[in-house]
């Protein structure tokens, strides 16, 4: 065990997993408990936030489940109350909940454009301002910086506005002693990119898709979980406490290549 987030509470939304293995946000979880923070982890499914759990409390960690739907107001409310009520405060917000549907503006459901990084922050930012300090870790994409060759358009705008949301956050609250960074992942080897749609896109074939996809990654493989959850334990920790308003890019060189 570490101590980077040593006496800290972290809630993590989405802190499950959508499949079979590690996705990013249980990843994070996982490893804010291993560097010593208490965690809240947040999901819609009750088995998948217990499993998470599990591991942590299986490693000597502290943790508590809770399944609740953030993109409903009420839920997030619930949620961050449960964590007041247990710990007393939350020092780390990570909001890692995100789909992925294939289509364009005509195929797109309406239902895909709805969010949840707002409501989190709308009711965890008045504790982290009471107490003076704070960090806000928010998953947003590569996608929503550039075109990744398959139409995935409500996510993308959806993890551009979580870009610019992130900066906003971070101004207007710089000297309440609270930080928030986005964290920009490029082509990641998760659970949710095994999704049968995802999949389908890709000529209906996994080994296909793994295949193009680690193909378009200029280091030759698509990064996982784990690449995101450190970068998500740096952030989160006081190592990052004059870093805020900004974007850390994982995409093994991605977004750097204008092929």
């Amino acid at each position: 065990m570490g101590d980077r987030l040593k006496d800290k509470v972290a809630l993590v939304s989405g802190a499950g997993s959508s499949g079979p293995g590690r996705g990013n946000g249980k990843a994070t979880a996982v490893l804010f408990a291993r560097e010593g923070a208490k965690v809240v982890a947040a999901d819609i499914n009750l088995d998948a936030a217990l499993e998470t759990k599990q591991i942590i409390e299986s490693e000597g960690g502290i943790c508590m489940a809770v399944a609740r739907n953030v993109s409903r107001a009420d839920d997030v409310a619930a949620i961050v109350d449960a964590c007041i009520t247990a710990f007393g405060r939350v020092d780390v917000l990570h909001n890692n909940v995100g789909i992925v549907e294939v289509g364009g503006p005509v195929e797109t459901a309406e239902e895909s454009w709805t969010g949840s990084t707002t409501s989190t922050c709308k009711h965890v930012l008045p504790h982290m301002e009471r107490q003076g300090t704070g960090g806000i870790v928010n998953i947003a994409s590569v996608s929503g910086i550039r075109w990744l060759g398959v139409p995935y358009i409500s996510y993308a705008a959806t993890k551009a506005a979580v870009i610019q949301f992130t900066r906003v956050i971070a101004l207007q609250y710089a000297r309440s002693g609270i930080r928030a960074n986005s964290i920009l992942p490029g082509m990641m080897n998760t659970p949710m990119v095994h999704a049968p749609g995802v999949i389908a896109a890709y000529g209906g074939s996994a080994d296909e898709m793994v295949r193009r996809r680690d193909e378009q990654c200029p280091m030759g493989r698509m990064g996982d979980a784990w690449d995101v959850a450190y970068a998500a334990l740096f952030l989160a920790s006081d190592e990052a406490k004059y870093i805020t308003g900004t974007e850390l890019v994982v995409d093994g060189g991605l977004t750097a290549n204008c092929v």
